[in-house]
């Protein structure tokens, strides 16, 4: 299977064995292996490591066809048949980054439509979101080669509406998961705190809070050492700004009116959304041109190459992370949001004493079935359950899905729209044929970035002022 993925890759052949090395990371056999690999951490948890890696594996395909060699290179491969050019000109890519995207996209949307409606394993259709690899990765593959047979007229609308709508909410939907996370981890490190009194949790709480605002004090104090020079106006207000607004933030989190509505708010919330958004901040500096000599890192030619290559994989890894995140968390996302009782098999006592357990529960159920209480196929249900054998103890999703599936895929379908507009927003020209086009070095991607800094601010401010302004819909006691 890896050697099917890395066909698109020949027109790179000075890098066709490193990537055909990581192609057949995606094939059939390692996702099988995946699930072997992972223990006891189940099926939902590997499947969506799976998924994690097809996308990345896709974004890094999309990035290789940045370069204008590697398009030459495909116009040979396909007998001059296409011509991949823009309306004004050579656009190194720039069609070929989008038909990328758009067939891993579409992967997601059919799947996400047959995944429809499926809240247990013991759906049949749960089989196609956990199994099925084999086809899964030939039904992307086929997909990607049918793109290059869509007219470019295409493309040209849907890199420049749709694609960059979606890449929006995609934005939009991180900055929320983000203050989420913020908020889950300083709750958890409170419950730990109070239901152990605990020192050490005590200690990780204060340690980790004093040390992200250290960090974000440092990298500000970096940031007006070597970005914020004379005439580099833009950078100098959106320090400022960021610097003003996470002083902002942190002293609203501890203001009595807010404690008194919330009294979990804080400063760990604070400075959780302090660093992310002042690192926001520094990477918007520190990616934007140099045409006003305010980005010294550019002129560090020693270092181009290494810093292009790292910075294109930390950011593809990263949006891997933030889509298979985002895509499981239901409840804070507005998704569907179920308790989920321990099931029978995940008790210490199946592992002592199995066969006891399963007699006593087949028991209990003959004695319902007699009284009316189930219906006489829970029986069946319970015998499916032990056919199972050894599938069971990987299977924690036999009582309830782990993730709304249909929503999963549907967050996939955005991060493929981001990751395509992340690497068309491109001004520089990369004239040299083996060179890698920079991911985001562009005004436009450093202005989306700051303003989703001060979006995190707003969105983080909200939750803390929310229950001060609608107190019926907030119970915190």
């Amino acid at each position: 299977m890896g050697a099917l993925l890395s066909i698109p890759l020949l027109v790179v052949p000075s890098m066709g064995t490193i990537f055909t090395f990581a192609a057949s990371c995606c094939g059939a056999a390692t996702c099988s292996a995946v699930f072997g690999a992972c223990g006891k951490c189940g099926n939902s948890v590997a499947t969506r490591i799976a998924y994690a890696l097809i996308l990345l594996i896709n974004s890094i395909l999309s990035w290789v066809m940045l370069t204008p060699w590697a398009i030459n290179k495909l116009q040979h491969l396909t007998l001059d048949y296409m011509t991949i050019k823009c309306p004004d000109g050579p656009c190194h890519g720039w069609v070929a980054v989008h038909r990328i995207g758009f067939a891993l996209g579409l992967f997601h949307i059919i799947m996400g439509v047959l995944l429809l409606g499926v809240e247990t394993s013991k759906n049949p259709r749960a089989n196609i979101q956990n199994g099925f690899w084999g086809p899964k990765i030939l039904a992307w593959l086929a997909l990607i080669v049918l793109s290059f047979f869509i007219p470019e007229s295409f493309f040209f609308v849907w890199g420049k509406y749709i694609s960059f709508a979606g890449a929006t909410l995609f934005l939009l939907l991180g900055l929320i998961l983000l203050v989420d996370l913020a908020h889950t981890w300083a709750e958890y490190c409170l419950a730990q705190i109070e239901a152990t009194d605990s020192r050490a949790w005590r200690g990780i709480l204060i340690g980790s809070t004093l040390g992200m605002y250290a960090v974000s004090v440092a990298m500000t104090i970096v940031m007006y050492i070597f970005f914020a020079k004379s005439g580099c106006s833009m950078n100098q207000t959106a320090i400022t700004l960021n610097l003003i607004f996470f002083l902002v933030v942190s002293f609203i989190s501890v203001h009595p009116a807010i404690q008194e509505y919330n009294p979990k708010a804080g400063l760990a919330q604070s400075a959780m959304v302090a660093i992310y958004c002042t690192y926001l901040t520094m990477s918007a500096v520190s990616m934007e041109p140099d045409d006003r000599q305010c980005n010294p890192l550019i002129r560090a030619q020693g270092t181009r190459t290494t810093s292009i290559v790292i910075g294109a994989i930390v950011t593809m890894l990263t949006v891997a992370y933030t889509t298979t995140r985002a895509a499981t968390q239901g409840v804070a996302l507005g998704g569907k949001g179920h308790i989920k009782l321990p099931d029978d098999d995940e008790h210490s006592l199946v592992t002592q004493q199995p066969d006891s357990r399963r007699e006593m529960r087949a028991a209990a159920l003959r004695q319902a079935v007699d009284e009316g209480s189930l219906p006489a196929d829970a029986l069946l249900d319970d015998d499916d359950d032990e056919s199972d054998g050894g599938n069971t103890a990987k299977d924690d999703e036999r009582t309830s899905t782990q993730y709304n599936y249909a929503l999963f895929h549907l967050i996939f379908f955005l991060a493929t729209t981001w990751v395509a507009t992340l690497l068309t927003m491109q001004t520089e020209d990369a004239t040299n044929s083996d060179e890698f086009a920079p991911v985001g070095r562009t005004y436009w991607a450093s202005w989306v970035k700051i303003i989703s800094a001060w979006v995190c601010y707003g969105i983080y401010t909200w939750t803390l002022v929310a229950p001060i302004v609608l107190p019926d819909r907030f119970d915190f006691s």
